[in-house]
């Protein structure tokens, strides 16, 4: 039998205002509610009423992981240093990894992922290809070291995460583990109610052939992503690539130097010239791994460093400073231009496309160069896509212009490959009877993160609304008044209760009617089920807390709608 939850014996404390330092929805809500405690900058206490939908939507990542075949582990959260070393992303990881060392001095860190250690586990565990293929998982609390944790728990330095890899002998393998995750997520975020997109990524870091992100539109997103209006492309705005054939140029002029005093930037020189800023050309100068690097873009455009970052990972990219120009007469700050450069190797969005003529610096004080022709004039050491995208960039897959949208990163699939494998040489016997290099996939679900998402997702004027699948109880029980409602309502809640329907009833001495329901409203179960004026006639209101519909019912005909719904 579902044991009843009596909110006057429940640890609860809803709140009317939102939490000051509160910016999003699911921060307020989920505060006012009683679903979380901050105890810290970016560390959540999850109360009873969140723990419980934090466990139901585990439930739920765990029945479709179990019914692809994959086997549940625990892994610890406090893992050697070497072993991140031996990948290389104690270093890529940086300041976001929590380090701490043991009475012995021993250095240690606090999982931030768990690549390294699952790859470990197989090496021990598994010699022969007969073993394989093999899918592992883990639900577990992951840390990170944000600079600025933000938007209660969708941004926090530790976190609830579904993390699972797959180990496979051939590439064909790897294929058919990524579906079957691709095809598990699909199902698992239906059945918590997710709105989501399945966008095209960057493998940055973790490397791999193939990556898709899982994001939850909602104004309260950190990621930004492109949707085609015309057809089925949409991808992560770092993974969005342009696509420039490249034109005859043999009919520009030759180059001319122009006296453009005081005109460092890109305003200053398209207002003196009185042409458009995108028929110049803006050279940012970075260093990647501390070696001075120009990046070229049409004047109108930024670059877009994240992007960068990603297509050069795993270097660190960094802007230069005041100091990087001393010593360089090459470089003359506000007027570089990729003509004549010496030593520094020159990377150009694909818009810099061969045969294109560009104003630009000509690596003089107060000068300017026109008719600077891309093929001609300079040479482009590498093409990436580095600009900032902006909505009605033609769609890479159809032309149409794009719009951007904001959402909530819920999950994300990896097709590693063999990054992992080779750094910890992983290996099994083939059928052959010689070693086989095995490949890996790695596939992670934000457990806490789809808490906030769904509020984000699901909530209203009056408060959260949660889906059934993962609301903290089907029915939420008003007693709205005196002995007579309360008797009624208590009786009611566990009639359901013994038909399997999980409720919540409010059974609290000395509260308002108008508290209780506010609180129902604002807690957000599917059904609040009202024992009120009518109660001596036997006689109870239903609401449905997402549509505000509202019918009367008796006793039996409430219990009878609610067990069928349960």
């Amino acid at each position: 039998m579902v044991q009843v939850q009596r909110m006057s014996r429940l640890m609860i404390k809803t709140l009317r205002d939102d939490p000051a330092d509160a910016e999003t929805l699911n921060h307020k809500l989920l505060v006012r509610a009683g679903y979380v405690r901050r105890t810290a900058a970016g560390i959540w206490t999850w109360l009873p009423l969140g723990k419980k939908v934090l466990e139901n939507i585990t439930r739920v990542v765990r029945e479709e992981m179990d019914a692809i075949g994959a086997q549940e582990v625990l892994l610890p959260a406090l893992l050697p240093k070497e072993s991140y070393d031996a990948s290389g992303r104690y270093h890529e990881y940086g300041d976001l990894l929590f380090k701490l060392k043991d009475r012995k001095g021993a250095e240690y860190l606090l999982g931030p992922t768990h690549e390294e250690i699952f790859t470990q586990v197989v090496k021990d565990q598994i010699t022969s290809y007969k073993d394989l293929p093999v899918i592992l998982y883990q639900i577990q609390t992951k840390y990170r070291d944000e600079a600025r944790p933000r938007a209660g728990v969708l941004r926090g330095r530790e976190f609830q995460m579904k993390d699972s890899y797959s180990f496979d002998t051939t590439d064909e393998g790897l294929v058919e583990a990524y579906q079957l995750h691709r095809a598990a997520y699909i199902r698992i975020f239906e059945r918590l109610g997710l709105d989501h997109r399945i966008v095209s990524a960057v493998s940055g870091a973790m490397g791999g052939s193939a990556s898709e992100e899982f994001l939850a539109p909602a104004p309260a997103g950190e990621d930004t992503f492109v949707d085609c209006p015309a057809c089925d492309y949409a991808a992560n705005t770092e993974a969005v690539t342009f696509r420039a054939t490249p034109v005859d140029g043999s009919a520009h002029d030759p180059v001319e130097e122009l006296d453009t005093p005081d005109t460092p930037t890109i305003e200053t020189l398209a207002a003196h010239l009185g042409v458009p800023a995108s028929a110049t050309l803006k050279n940012l100068l970075v260093k990647v791994d501390g070696e001075i690097v120009a990046v070229g873009v049409p004047g109108d455009r930024e670059v877009d460093l994240g992007k960068l970052g990603e297509h050069l990972a795993p270097a660190v990219v960094e802007l230069v400073t005041a100091e990087d120009f001393e010593g360089r007469p090459d470089l003359v700050r506000g007027y570089v231009g990729p003509q004549g450069l010496e030593k520094v190797r020159y990377i150009a969005d694909p818009r810099i496309a061969a045969g294109t003529a560009w104003i630009t610096g000509a690596n003089k004080p107060g000068t300017h160069a026109k008719n600077v022709v891309a093929g001609r004039d300079f040479e482009v050491d590498d093409y990436l896509d580095v600009v900032v995208v902006e909505a009605g960039d033609p769609c890479p897959k159809c032309g149409t212009g794009l719009k951007l949208d904001r959402a909530i990163e819920i999950g994300h699939i990896f097709q590693l490959g063999r990054k992992f494998a080779d750094a910890f040489q992983l290996d099994v016997l083939g059928q052959n009877g010689k070693p086989v290099r095995v490949t890996m996939g790695s596939y992670g679900i934000g457990v806490s993160r789809a808490v906030a998402a769904l509020a984000e997702q699901t909530a209203d004027e009056q408060g959260l609304c949660w889906p059934r699948e993962i609301a903290p109880a089907d029915v939420h029980v008003v007693a709205a008044g005196k002995a007579l409602q309360t008797e009624l309502a208590l009786d009611v809640a566990e009639k359901l209760a013994a038909a399997g329907v999980r409720v919540m009833v409010d059974d609290r001495a000395g509260v308002s009617p108008g508290v209780k329901f506010t609180d129902a409203e604002l807690i957000g179960i599917p059904k609040i089920l009202v024992a009120g004026r009518r109660s001596a006639e036997g006689v109870l209101e239903l609401k449905d807390r997402r549509t505000g519909e509202r019918e009367e019912l008796t006793v039996d005909e409430a219990i009878a709608r609610l067990t069928v719904q349960g």
